[in-house]
């Protein structure tokens, strides 16, 4: 049987930028994988070579959960590595490409974790659903979205969900803190759209779209979002002030989080809202005031807080722009505390004595959002037990994206014991 660490370079292998040319051959390497270990993987597309793989394993109660994870990546450029992102190669006992911690890893975990109990002849102790899912790198549309969507029997009796972004470990002096999420922040992709009067560069201007565009992006990107503590973050914070034997200043949580360095990313982005400018269009000649000027704005927002989040935008944006979403998701949470919640946390103190669970809200988002439209309650917990010098933040998205071949195998521990 392979290990965790050649699934996960072997799924590297596979090109599955996204966008690019989809995620098939990876796709038919995991069903592979499980129907060679008797397992019957159901395999679709939501578009060609847009391919999901989805397979249930009986356990000791119908009361299932779903471990879900994605297959694509986004864009790597080889000249900025330090060795092909899509080589896989194990060098200094780390897995490098792109997708090593996002999230290919993962996926490889819960491969090697469900193949050694099959080789094993272990139960699980509840159902499970696997799914290895396409397109989370943009909006979930080819993926999550389609599989709740158009093969909802296949999740029938899901009540949790396990995936990315949780259950990693942050060194803190003698301790190891493991985050693992309740929640993630909402999303709302807008396009910005101001329109004005076409004219000759060199007359004054009448009404200027991009003048008036580039008013209200300056308006947005200087706003400074008030700090709104939810109750997970708040109870991470306070939990943060325990394990450190200093309790964290709730009137400066900027300068806390920059005073906790790795422990304080754990809530620097998840205290506020925010809307950050990613993209332009406007004009096209150099002496021509167009009629037209748009932008795109990456906007993120707290459990809650949408309409709040909607009303600072739209008096920031004023009423010379008009917006649309190009993508508008809810911001999912999950009761906390909860006995699965403490599920999740026995099984990493049990592979770590020195393992401190904390709740953890996402400042971005994974498809745990549109499996929450179906009622699964979704937990951020990939476990891996990591070396306190491996920026892991900086790995997401990050050239020379790598993962611990120890941390790998840990993961695969706990979530064996998680499962069993």
């Amino acid at each position: 049987m392979k290990s965790v660490a050649e699934i996960c370079s072997d799924l590297i292998r596979f090109d599955t930028t996204n966008p690019g040319s989809g995620e098939r051959p990876a796709a038919e390497y995991v069903a592979t994988l499980l129907a060679d270990a008797g397992m019957e993987p159901v395999v679709f597309e939501s578009a060609p070579k847009r391919t999901t793989v989805v397979t249930r394993i009986d356990g000791d109660s119908p009361d299932a959960l779903l471990i879900h994870g994605h297959l694509d990546v986004v864009p790597a450029d080889p000249a900025e590595w330090r060795m092909h992102p899509f080589s896989g190669e194990i060098v200094d006992d780390c897995v490098y490409g792109r997708g090593a911690v996002d999230m290919k890893g993962s996926c490889a975990m819960t491969l090697a974790t469900v193949l050694g109990m099959a080789a094993r002849g272990e139960r699980p102790k509840r159902d499970l659903v696997l799914a290895f899912l396409a397109d989370e790198e943009a909006t979930g549309d080819y993926g999550s979205r389609h599989a709740v969507g158009e093969h909802r029997d296949l999740f029938d009796g899901v009540s949790e969900a396990i995936s990315e972004s949780g259950g990693f470990s942050v060194a803190s002096g003698d301790d190891r803190v493991y985050p693992i999420a309740v929640g993630e922040r909402g999303t709302a992709w807008m396009r910005l759209t101001a329109h004005g009067v076409a004219g000759h560069g060199s007359r004054p201007p009448r009404d200027n779209p991009v003048a008036t565009l580039a008013h209200a992006l300056s308006r947005v990107a200087s706003y400074e979002w008030p700090v709104r503590l939810t109750p997970p973050v708040a109870a991470l914070i306070r939990e943060l002030g325990e394990i450190t034997g200093q309790p964290v200043d709730l009137d400066r949580l900027d300068a806390e989080a920059a005073r906790l360095g790795a422990l304080g990313h754990l809530f620097k982005g998840q205290i506020r809202n925010s809307a950050n400018p990613t993209m332009l269009d406007a004009g096209y000649k150099v002496n021509v005031v167009p009629s037209t000027a748009q932008a795109h704005v990456d906007g993120r927002y707290l459990p809650g807080l949408q309409e709040e989040f909607l009303g600072v935008i739209d008096e920031l944006l004023g009423p010379k722009i008009t917006r649309e979403f190009v993508n508008l998701e809810d911001a999912p949470g999950v009761p906390y505390p909860s006995p699965f919640f403490d599920e999740l946390a026995g099984a990493l103190v049990a592979e770590d004595p020195r393992a401190r669970p904390v709740p953890y809200v996402m400042a971005g988002g994974t498809d745990a959002k549109s499996f929450a439209r179906i009622g699964i309650e979704g937990y951020g917990f990939a476990p891996l037990m990591l070396r306190p010098d491996l920026d892991y933040f900086g790995m997401f998205h990050g050239k020379d994206e790598r993962v611990p071949v120890e941390g790998l195998e840990f993961g695969t521990r706990v979530l064996t014991r998680l499962l069993t």
